[in-house]
């Protein structure tokens, strides 16, 4: 369990998708999945995401961030989450540009408005081995998966990419047609992924529009994904099915995906403070906001 002290929290969201953010920085405390699920089992503190901010590890940093889904397991990318810390932090500071470091590497976070915060996801993977896949696939703009009949599959061909975690995505014409909470599980654990997967669905509008659905690895449906979303920006502008800059239109609302000549993919979009809580250090439990 924690240590006897409580640990005020931040619950946020980043169009809808649910973080709650850890400032860890003054103790050596790091939490453990089952912890993580406690917070996530607290009324009140419900999340897809939560952000643990520690102590720097590289000078220049704000602090070194464990991003862990509400299952307890851990992932190196939470675009989402990484726009709410930033909020915070710029608020805290009041600096407008600052680094955080995460397994996956050092993102830049600018913030010019709540509305109005770029995350630099860094650069994209594409190799089978990089995203990790199971099985050589020398082409990762479609590889071999589907779901339904061989002869007529409902889905089929999707388009895969490490943005920090690894992302399939599925190309559809309406992303309402397809029943994504049913099927999203099975092809998350399928063992093409020795590191399961994030599963989308993704519509093209138009050359600098898209519409996307996302099954998140370890937290399911969620209204938004911010490196799903940049993973199907970038994986649309493979296959050319779109620019290099475009709106990806998710439930909980729209993102500004740019993926660089410099091969950086920048995200643009909002973040909310809901309201800050109190953590209990012995029993994780709801103290008020």
């Amino acid at each position: 369990m924690l240590s006897n002290a409580t640990i005020t929290v931040a619950k946020m969201n980043g169009l809808g998708n649910e973080i709650v953010v850890a400032d860890l920085r003054s103790t050596k405390k790091i939490f453990t999945a089952r912890e993580v699920e406690a917070i996530a089992a607290t009324p009140g503190l419900s999340f897809d995401q939560l952000m643990a901010l520690h102590a720097p590890k590289t000078p220049g940093t704000e602090g070194f961030v464990r991003i862990y889904n509400n299952d307890g397991s851990e992932v190196g990318a939470c675009g989402n989450g990484t726009r709410c810390i930033g909020l915070l932090a710029a608020r805290q500071s009041g600096r407008r540009s600052m680094k955080f470091e995460t397994i996956a590497g050092v993102l830049d976070v600018w913030v010019a408005e709540d509305d109005q915060i770029t995350v630099d996801m860094g650069e994209p993977k594409f190799g089978w081995q990089e995203i990790p896949l199971a099985e050589e696939f020398r082409d990762t703009r479609a590889i071999e998966l589907q779901i339904g009949p061989i002869d007529n599959p409902v889905l089929h061909s999707p388009s895969a990419v490490n943005v920090g975690n690894p992302h399939v995505v599925f190309w559809v014409d309406n992303v309402g047609a397809h029943d994504l909470g049913r099927f999203g599980p099975l092809l998350e654990n399928h063992p093409i992924f020795p590191e399961r997967a994030n599963i989308s669905i993704a519509a093209i509008t138009s050359p600098s529009s898209l519409i996307l659905r996302t099954w998140e690895r370890g937290a399911g449906l969620t209204q938004a994904c911010g490196s799903a979303a940049c993973a199907a920006a970038v994986c649309a502008a493979r296959k050319k099915f779109t620019g290099r800059k475009v709106t990806v239109s998710l439930p909980g609302g729209h993102l500004m995906i740019e993926w660089t000549a410099g091969n950086r993919i920048l995200m643009t979009g909002p973040a909310e403070l809901e309201f800050e809580a109190r953590i209990d250090a012995a029993a994780l439990a709801f103290a008020g906001g």
